[in-house]
């Protein structure tokens, strides 16, 4: 599966933006999705992730309560609303893709497929 990450862009300290991530291939509806995001001079770590059927999520405790993911195997497209954005939010954002369990599911090393990253830049 191909992945294309787009919505990022400036915002304010308090506002809100939504990720998208968009697939290609017809085996998407079958891949966990995850969301990381990588800070300058930092690891990429993740924020969110949603199952294959968009029944299960993560969220890491930084983001949680803020952010939402979810998924429309329609359109193969995951979403990631980020409301109440914080200067820490600042990073690149990312949305992978991997197959099977559910296992390790906050590791970027077990997933196969990357999008590009799309900036977001949180004003304070």
């Amino acid at each position: 599966v191909q992945l294309q990450a787009f919505g990022g862009g400036l915002v304010q300290f308090g506002g809100s933006l939504r990720l998208s991530c968009a697939a290609s291939g017809r085996t998407f509806s079958s891949h966990i999705i995850g969301w990381f995001r990588q800070a300058p001079g930092e690891e990429r770590q993740v924020a969110a992730t949603i199952s294959a059927t968009g029944d299960r999520t993560y969220y890491t405790d930084s983001v949680k309560g803020r952010f939402t993911i979810s998924r429309d195997n329609a359109k193969n497209t995951v979403y990631l609303q980020m409301n109440s954005l914080k200067p820490e939010d600042t990073a690149v954002y990312y949305c992978a893709a991997k197959r099977g369990d559910w296992w390790g599911v906050s590791l970027p090393n077990v997933y196969d497929s990357w999008g590009q990253g799309t900036l977001v830049t949180v004003s304070s």
